[in-house]
């Protein structure tokens, strides 16, 4: 009796898996980089109502990040800047500007401006960010440079993955309280005297570090650990409850 089907039908089966093993892997790669915050996220520029350059008022100008983001540092969640704090100085600084003209309507009719808001923790993540700036996490480690950027944009993929690298090595990333809000500050810029006789050196080091000329980021950040009992929760219930 002949073959109901072509010898080349032999192969078939094979092939199918092959063609389906490199799709769904080609698939899963896609989604692994392009549904992915480091994706999404990275390098957001939203169009803002009023151009806000942060390189001048912080680097130019001085201004501290909680002139304007007032209860990073006493709540849980931070705040964007209400139009009195705007008004404070543009009632006399620029106070003609064309571009400020958003700013002024609010002024006068008491609604808020509509800022884009740029970074923003999904509803099932609970982040304290006090508990963070008052614990040696600056501003830079999860916004980027803000100091220097003309248009603010989302510097960092915050994703889960981005914030247990935090949590399991936070020496890595404390720095002094003081300087939370210097952006531009290098572990190599502290003091060395003045460092250990505020926080002292830990318990391990073996060394003698006040004949060091600078202090490594490991070395600052293993101290402030030490200093503050820093045990960032690695559990789920730490951030999703």
């Amino acid at each position: 009796m002949a073959n109901f089907f072509p010898r080349w039908s032999n192969w078939l089966p094979l092939k199918i898996a092959i063609c389906g093993t490199v799709i769904v892997c080609g698939l899963t790669a896609g989604t692994w980089y392009y549904i992915t915050p480091k994706y999404t996220r990275v390098g957001y520029q939203p169009v803002q109502p009023v151009p806000f350059p942060h390189d001048l008022h912080v680097s130019q100008l001085g201004m501290d990040c909680r002139y304007c983001h007032s209860f990073v540092d006493v709540a849980a969640h931070s705040n964007l800047p209400n139009t009195q704090t705007c008004m404070a100085c543009h009632t006399q600084v620029q106070k003609d500007n064309p571009k400020l003209e958003p700013v002024r309507a609010s002024w006068k009719t008491g609604q808020p401006v509509e800022w884009v808001q740029l970074h923003r923790t999904p509803d099932y993540v609970y982040y304290d960010h006090s508990a963070h700036v008052n614990r040696g996490i600056s501003c830079a480690s999860c916004h980027g440079q803000v100091n220097h950027m003309p248009v603010v944009y989302h510097a960092k993929p915050h994703s889960m993955a981005w914030c247990l690298e935090c949590h399991r090595h936070p020496e890595n990333f404390l720095r002094p309280e003081t300087q939370i809000t210097n952006l531009d500050w290098k572990p190599e810029h502290e003091n060395v005297s003045a460092f250990l006789a505020k926080y002292g050196q830990p318990a391990e080091a073996k060394d003698d570090w006040s004949k060091k000329q600078k202090l490594t980021q490991q070395e600052i950040g293993q101290t402030l650990k030490e200093r503050w009992n820093i045990q960032p929760p690695l559990n789920c219930q730490g951030c999703h409850r």
